[in-house]
């Protein structure tokens, strides 16, 4: 099984931290099994914008990203290029670790 090094940096300037992710596993299921704090209103079935995060590195790694994802980032607060959902970045194989950039928190998306 493949396994990858996600790194979770923090806009609000928590410490850093790595966990490890496996293949089929989503960076949202990884954040909240080690206790990171990632809103996730839908319940991570792409049908909002508040698990919101940027892809700083392995998005090779990740599957692309669909229509309607991309309609949901559109909503996000302060959508960039490298924004994703966290719900949908769902670990395929392991070439190489991701970094993951949370916003904060204390906002609600869509």
């Amino acid at each position: 099984m493949n396994v990858v090094n996600i790194t979770f940096q923090f806009q609000d300037g928590q410490p850093e931290q790595t966990h490890v992710g496996t293949q089929g596993e989503s960076v949202l299921d990884v954040a909240l099994n080690n206790g990171i704090q990632l809103q996730h209103n839908c319940g991570g079935v792409c049908g909002c914008s508040t698990c919101h995060v940027y892809v700083q590195q392995g998005e090779q790694d990740l599957p692309e990203i669909s229509d309607k994802e991309e309609d949901f980032i559109d909503r996000a607060v302060n959508p960039r290029i490298n924004s994703r959902l966290a719900c949908q970045c769902v670990v395929q194989r392991a070439t190489s670790n991701l970094v993951i950039l949370i916003p904060p928190q204390d906002f609600l998306g869509h």
